[in-house]
């Protein structure tokens, strides 16, 4: 397994191995030590590609992430995992604003606490959150989930789409149209799943509320939609 020493490699040389790797490489599995808080952190994989960072990131760790497992073995600046495409990623320690953003695919898992605005413009992500989210998160978002096993600040999904959000404690308000939903059997049935996935053995599904949007934004009636 390749070990890249960030005190002495540059970072675009631990980028560049990630980028290039060959069809058929043996050499699947990197472990990044002495990231000192670096920037841009394995950005852009495209391969299913392990990479263990012993240490804490800065802002954009694993953006843009297509197929990869990072695991950041500390906390994550501004921005991890942002528009993710597919593959997971996993912050041991806590996320600071806007994780996830535009995720498109894929699995963040926060082991701490997200944020401020965490899953904003979420477009197919699932984000799970094992502490507290601050506010204006899942912002406009759009499809996927954002499971908060903690609480959750102000203006929890404003102006939502129909990204589903469910979180366990409390919710300091709801943004503009969402509104908290009926739990259904086939969320339970998600919901056990997106916590078996993240690691969580000690909560039930049934601990949650749902919360998703009330349509009233739509310059269009959803219901209606074929008939456009």
């Amino acid at each position: 397994m390749p070990v890249i020493d960030l005190a002495t490699t540059p970072l675009r040389e631990l980028n560049s191995a990630l980028h290039n790797i060959q069809n058929g490489s043996n050499d699947l599995s990197f472990e990044v030590v002495n990231p000192r808080g670096s920037h841009s952190v394995a950005v852009g994989i495209d391969t299913p590609v392990t990479v263990d960072v012993k240490g804490s990131v800065g802002y954009y760790c694993a953006g843009m992430n297509d197929g990869g497992t990072v695991t950041v073995h500390g906390s994550a600046g501004p921005g991890v995992a942002e528009n993710m495409m597919s593959g997971t990623v996993v912050i041991e320690g806590d996320a600071s604003q806007y994780a996830g953003a535009t995720g498109r695919g894929g699995l963040l898992v926060i082991k701490g606490n997200a944020a401020s605005r965490c899953g904003i413009s979420m477009k197919g992500i699932d984000i799970v959150v094992h502490g507290n989210i601050g506010h204006m998160s899942a912002f406009m978002g759009q499809s996927g989930h954002l499971v908060v096993l903690g609480d959750a600040g102000d203006a929890l999904g404003d102006s939502l789409y129909e990204a589903k959000l469910f979180v366990r404690g409390s919710v300091k308000s709801l943004g503009a149209d969402c509104i908290e939903k009926e739990l259904r059997p086939e969320h339970l049935t998600k919901l056990a799943e997106l916590l078996e996935k993240a690691g969580v053995s000690e909560v039930r599904p049934e601990e949650f509320k749902r919360y998703g949007s009330a349509r009233k934004l739509y310059n269009f009636n959803i219901d209606n939609a074929d008939a456009y």
